[in-house]
């Protein structure tokens, strides 16, 4: 993977996260990610918010995406931990996804979510383990 194009063709076959809630690959670089997911109605839990499982989703999404991109070994998720900061009001999440650190075995990545009012609704946290590639 090591285009846009590529990033999108691939991470097209996780459909929980693009084709049911909504999430898009707008922006990739060496591990760094943005992606985003315009809300609707099913993002919406009993209350009238949104799911907390849908921001994270987004989330989870980003940093699978920011650490797989240009590496020759597949990241996956070990621990994800979500500080939910705020709720929004806005339309669309926007989910950035950065590495803090880079190791043989593990990678550790924070991402960050806002809304398009500009408004911090979570942090997440995540470890990420280095396993080999199907077929590799």
């Amino acid at each position: 993977m090591r285009s846009l194009e590529d990033a999108r063709r691939i991470f097209a076959k996780d459909i929980y996260a693009t084709e049911l809630s909504g999430a898009v690959i707008d922006e990739i670089g060496e591990d760094y990610a943005k992606c985003s997911m315009k809300l609707s109605e099913k993002h919406k839990n009993a209350y009238g918010g949104v799911m907390g499982g849908a921001i994270y989703t987004l989330a989870d999404f980003a940093f699978a995406v920011a650490s797989n991109y240009g590496k020759d070994m597949a990241t996956v998720s070990l621990v994800g931990q979500a500080s939910f900061m705020s709720a929004t009001k806005g339309t669309e999440l926007f989910a950035e996804a950065r590495m803090i650190k880079d190791g043989k075995r593990n990678a550790f990545f924070e991402v960050t979510v806002t809304d398009d009012l500009g408004k911090l609704i979570a942090v997440v946290s995540f470890t990420g383990a280095h396993v080999p590639q199907k077929g590799a």
